[in-house]
């Protein structure tokens, strides 16, 4: 990250506690010690309006769409220049992101590797994958004035697609939708449809409303039933 001017980085649930002080991270100490800590990736990622996963097809089948390394920059800066924050997401060394990581992703991108070797150490997946976000040439200059923002194309952050989804499995499992055994099921396929639907931060807000208040009414007719009363 440091050889390619990268510094925001978020670990998730990292295994040992002396990370921050890897004896390898010459000239990069900073951006250790300034990494953010968390213990789960939707709390890595909640305030990113666009998510991107990493990893090889060769054993898994894609849930979202796939980016060819060469087309994330393009993609990534149209991101930025609406405002938007990015986060490019890798798994451990050993198996990668898992199938419920990249649930919480709205694109996955692979890295053109020839067929017979597809998997990469992390290491090197991490610098290719910087360099050539890096070798575009396309990150703003912060403060630098630019063109005005307008939010109201801008995707909506994860976390709040999170809660959104939420929101949706327990109107659904009050509504009686499936079984209680289906709900991490659920759960997961509404994170995936979501982020394929990338709605925008205002129409977030307004599914937000249409939800509670659909679920206020269904506890509302379950309350009226209870007492064996009516409810008009």
């Amino acid at each position: 990250m440091a050889n390619f001017g990268f510094a925001r980085l978020a670990v998730v649930a990292p295994y040992e506690a002396h990370w921050r002080e890897a004896r390898s991270a010459i000239g990069a100490e900073e951006l250790l010690q300034n990494a953010k800590r968390t213990e789960s990736l939707a709390e890595a990622v909640a305030g990113c309006t666009l998510v991107v996963g990493t990893g090889t097809l060769t054993y898994r089948k894609p849930e979202q769409m796939v980016v060819p390394l060469p087309e994330l920059a393009p993609l990534v800066r149209r991101e930025m220049e609406h405002g938007g924050r990015v986060a490019l997401v890798f798994g451990p060394e050993k198996h990668g992101l898992t199938r419920e990581d990249l649930s919480y992703c709205h694109v996955m991108v692979e890295i053109p590797t020839d067929p017979h070797q597809p998997s990469m150490n992390l290491g090197q997946a991490v610098a290719v994958c910087l360099y050539e976000l890096a070798s575009r040439a396309f990150l703003p200059d912060e403060g630098r004035p630019g063109a005005a923002i307008d939010e109201s194309g801008l995707g909506a952050e994860s976390g709040k697609l999170d809660i959104l989804a939420a929101l949706v499995d327990e109107t659904m499992t009050a509504a009686g939708y499936s079984p209680r055994a289906m709900r991490a099921a659920n759960r997961h396929d509404l994170r995936l449809l979501l982020r394929r639907l990338n709605p925008t931060a205002r129409d977030t807000r307004r599914i937000l409303g249409v939800f509670r208040r659909i679920l206020w009414r269904l506890r509302h007719l379950q309350k009226a039933g209870d007492r064996g009363g009516k409810s008009e």
